[in-house]
């Protein structure tokens, strides 16, 4: 059965009104919340730590149950705001959101804490693919939709740099339950323009027949998938829990594709991937963050415990990094048409990869201005450029009704990616600073030399995302081309 939306027909121009420049500015609003969410509790850990007696365990968790649901979620939240209309999905993830937060805020139990993240991820699942598959059926093909992009692309990365300045600043400052209370006043001002700015789509016999099955064996796979990838470090690649968890996750994500083929009416109709190189686009997304979340989460590590960095100068040793990345977006946005989105993906990552090298090669007497500027900036510039590139290609051609699937196979990627980065990275540099401990080795040594490890594995997958993306779609100007 094809779904049926009532979509509202923009100008060719849209970007032009005055009306498509507050959707678009509404819209990164409420990516840059999802995105500075995922990062702004890092440096708040110790504190939250300190305050809940939470456990190393429980610590990871912080973080962890955020991704869990945020990425197990995303693929039913995408379908869902293609068939129960994007406006309603994306108001009931930004309350979801805002209430979650708020809850973390006054927690005075770890599994309080613990418990809000979990849902705010769900709110976020709900909330980026409904306003990126909002963006896409809103701008037209060509400059205008490309222009947009640009400006979400640079939303993408300039968040997740964000979230670690804020959670510095904000952790210094009033303490860290304001990481988790300045949501609910963002979300308040989001409510009004939200509804008054975006359509409200319907869809028509949307319900019938839904696909129960796939939804469930969808959400369940990918929960598994995502647990399994963030307690791997702790319980041990070989253990027999992880390969239980990561069998299990694969036979449901088997079971899925199997339901998909079969149901009349599937949750996400595998025929998307016939769209010329959506799947490679995903893919390179996926190959850049499992080592782009390595820059956040190393860096930031090398910081505080090699460099005895505050929580304070470790944020706004990001500073730099959120301009950096806004630039290169909009150069990429205007490249775009001249050179495709293939050029510019290629070019992006090669050019953030050399970024990452040149930070694994930091010392414990490394300074701010000689050593760790030049390579983070390297590597943000390249990666604004991928961000635009990536979301280009992954929205190129995607028929309206299918909009918030493309969104959430495209976002999915990346927390899947992060994930797997976490994992594997983490696992690394660990194993070489255990080994280099015993040997008996300085712990300010030993630890930059995990860091080092972790970072120029990061360097390479973010190079081999290079090779993947010259599979994607090429988009340039008004046509795309094989």
């Amino acid at each position: 059965m094809s779904v049926q939306m009532s979509i509202v027909t923009q100008p060719a121009q849209f970007l032009s009104t005055q009306r498509g420049k507050l959707t678009l500015v509404l819209l990164c609003a409420v990516a840059f919340v999802d995105f500075v969410d995922a990062s702004i509790v890092n440096i708040a850990l110790p504190s939250m730590q300190k305050a809940l007696h939470l456990s190393v365990q429980g610590l990871e968790w912080v973080p962890g149950g955020y991704l869990l649901t945020y990425g197990g979620f995303m693929l039913l939240g995408g379908r869902a705001a293609d068939l129960l209309g994007r406006r309603r999905v994306l108001l009931a993830g930004v309350v979801l959101i805002g209430c979650s937060s708020f809850v973390g805020g006054l927690a005075g139990t770890s599994g309080v804490l613990i418990g809000a993240r979990l849902v705010q991820g769900l709110g976020a699942a709900l909330t980026l693919p409904a306003a990126l598959s909002i963006l896409t059926t809103s701008f037209g093909d060509g400059p205008d939709r490309h222009r947009a992009l640009g400006v979400w692309g640079a939303m993408a990365g300039i968040g997740s740099i964000a979230g670690v300045l804020f959670g510095g600043l904000l952790t210094e400052g009033p303490g860290w339950r304001w990481v988790l209370f300045v949501n609910p006043i963002i979300v308040l001002l989001l409510l009004a323009p939200i509804i008054r700015l975006l359509p409200d789509e319907r869809g028509e016999g949307q319900l019938r027949n839904f696909d129960a099955l796939g939804a469930l064996l969808a959400t369940g796979g990918m929960v598994l998938l995502v647990y399994a990838l963030v307690q791997a470090p702790s319980q041990g690649w070989g253990a027999g829990t992880t390969i239980g968890e990561l069998a299990g996750a694969a036979g449901l994500l088997a079971l899925f594709v199997v339901n998909e083929l079969r149901h009349s009416n599937p949750l996400a109709p595998l025929s998307i991937f016939k769209i010329n190189g959506l799947g490679f686009a995903d893919l390179t997304q996926l190959t850049v963050f499992i080592g782009f979340f390595s820059l956040f989460f190393f860096l930031t590590l090398y910081m505080q415990e090699v460099l005895h960095y505050s929580a304070i100068k470790t944020g706004l040793a990001y500073l730099p990094l959120c301009v950096a990345v806004g630039v290169s977006s909009g150069i990429a946005s205007q490249l775009l048409v001249k050179v495709g989105t293939r050029a510019v993906m290629v070019s992006g990552a090669l050019i953030a990869a050399g970024g990452l090298f040149w930070l694994s090669h930091l010392s414990v007497h490394a300074t701010f201005l000689a050593n760790i500027l030049p390579g983070t900036l390297l590597a943000s510039l390249g990666i604004g450029a991928v961000f635009v590139g990536v979301a280009t290609a992954a929205n190129s051609g995607v028929p309206a009704d299918k909009a918030g699937l493309a969104a959430a196979l495209l976002n999915a990627s990346q927390q899947l990616g992060g994930a797997l980065g976490l994992a594997i990275l983490t696992a690394v540099a660990t194993s070489r600073t255990r080994h280099l401990l015993g040997a008996h080795a300085n712990t300010a040594h030993a630890l930059a030399s995990g860091f080092h490890l972790a970072l120029l594995l990061g360097s390479v997958f973010i190079a081999a995302s290079a090779i993947v993306a010259l599979k994607a779609t090429n988009t340039k100007g008004e046509l795309e081309t094989d």
